[in-house]
């Protein structure tokens, strides 16, 4: 079976970097007491106005990113600092039932996190500006997160990368989305579903000759 070919922005690594520098810089303010604006945010962070609301065009954008997205991830981000077993296929499930409980006890906030996700895509889009100039929308932790638990596994670094980006489709709010919204699911049956995608995704990788 062939492997997929992979590509890398060679400039993906310095728009994430830009990111979070003005997620940081934002967060920095935060605890200073203030509610930072996007131009305030952008100015802590030592980048130009332009370029900070090509990431967050809106200040809701922002604000998801600081209020609701970033402290709600830090069970996951402990957990995967914590864990020790080197078997992969229950490194996956505990990042999967870990980021799962985070993502259904705040659906709402996932859900709007979403729209605002789209919303800029949909505004970057109608502004013209091209796949390969659009700034990262929102960081792409769960790929952080895979490549962590997956470290131990013994594959070919292109199988690696698909794999990573499979079972990408089984964790997060998305995910959630489609379980409930779609297959009418309750949270009990979407999270069963999902753990068990992924688990056989990771079979059917390891499997593959």
């Amino acid at each position: 079976m062939s492997t997929a070919t992979f590509r890398q922005d060679p400039r993906a690594n310095q728009k994430s970097r830009t990111r979070k520098t003005v997620v940081a810089a934002a967060e920095v303010l935060r605890r200073e007491g203030m509610e930072p604006t996007v131009a305030e945010a952008a100015e802590r962070a030592g980048v130009s106005r332009a370029t900070a609301y090509r990431y967050f065009p809106t200040q809701e954008s922002l604000t998801v990113e600081l209020t609701q997205i970033t402290p709600s991830v830090l069970p996951v981000e402990k957990m995967l600092n914590e864990l020790s077993t080197p078997d992969v296929g229950q490194r996956l499930l505990r990042l999967l039932d870990t980021f799962t409980d985070v993502v259904l006890a705040d659906e709402s906030h996932y859900r709007r996190a979403t729209r605002v996700y789209q919303d800029t895509w949909l505004r970057n889009n109608r502004r013209g500006i091209g796949e390969s100039e659009t700034p990262p929308i929102r960081e792409g932790r769960r790929m952080r997160w895979l490549d962590q638990v997956l470290e131990p596994l013994q594959l070919p670094e292109p199988q690696k990368q698909r794999l990573s980006a499979a079972l990408a489709l089984t964790l997060g709010g998305e995910a959630i989305m489609v379980m409930k919204d779609v297959c009418k699911l309750n949270n009990a049956e979407a999270k069963a579903v999902l753990r068990w995608s992924a688990s056989a995704l990771l079979q059917a990788a390891m499997e593959e000759k």
